[in-house]
């Protein structure tokens, strides 16, 4: 991978880094209780969820320019990592052994693909 691709790619990880915060917050939102249905999707955490998974988007957009196309799903992959961590951070979620063997797995495919 030359160093052009690995920017992209950066840039491409960053909006899976920033996508999986966004879903934090609209789990956030979905926990509590809201007066009316029109408050349940119009308040600011879930506005400000959606336009954060919308900027992550043009992240992938402006990634795809250059790294290759396969490459894509690997590099989305990273998301699995950073919903853990969201999970124990904010939802106080319990990292199993199970989780830690999946995610291993996981880094494994990550690093076999890229040594291809």
């Amino acid at each position: 991978m030359n160093r052009t691709e690995l920017v992209y790619s950066s840039v491409m990880v960053l909006g899976v880094f920033l996508s999986s915060l966004s879903q934090v917050l609209l789990k956030k939102s979905s926990g509590k209780e809201h007066s009316s249905f029109l408050k349940e999707y119009l308040n600011l955490p879930v506005i400000s969820a959606y336009f954060i998974f919308f900027i992550a988007t043009f992240f992938s957009i402006f990634a795809f320019k250059v790294i290759p196309l396969s490459s894509g799903p690997i590099l989305e992959a990273t998301g699995y990592f950073f919903v853990t961590l969201w999970g124990s951070v904010f939802f106080k979620e319990k990292i199993t052994l199970r989780k830690v063997i999946a995610l291993c797995i996981i880094l494994t495919g990550i690093i076999i693909y890229s040594i291809n």
